[in-house]
């Protein structure tokens, strides 16, 4: 019995990866990257920056709207429904926003390294 070997077909995808790292290694590169992590660093700043502003929001509502912490809905203080179901729409949309943007990020990145 002969033995076969089975490997994956070599793809299209790994010269435009080699010209990738060789345009990382050049100063223009390297000015790239460094552009790339800075805009992914202000796109986490300014996303975390808006959630913990919408977070803090909540609290502030409920102390500055008169008998709003103490109502209730379904038995249910309204604080209490606010934090616990409010924050997931909020929570989703930050992360939803943050992915969307990030791709799009990289994806000029990508395009700029390639030399389009």
């Amino acid at each position: 019995m002969t033995r076969v070997r089975v490997t994956a077909p070599q793809s299209a995808a790994r010269p435009v990866l080699e010209s990738r790292e060789a345009a990382e290694e050049s100063d223009v590169g390297q000015v790239f990257v460094r552009s790339l992590i800075r805009t992914q660093l202000r796109l986490a700043v300014v996303v975390a920056g808006g959630f913990l502003l919408i977070l803090l929001a909540f609290p502030l509502m409920l102390g500055l709207v008169p008998g709003l912490a103490e109502s209730k809905i379904a038995g249910i203080p309204f604080g209490w429904l606010l934090l616990g179901a409010g924050i997931y729409p909020v929570i989703g949309l930050s992360a939803w926003l943050y992915i969307r943007t990030a791709t799009r990020n990289e994806a000029r990145y990508r395009d700029l390294a390639e030399g389009r």
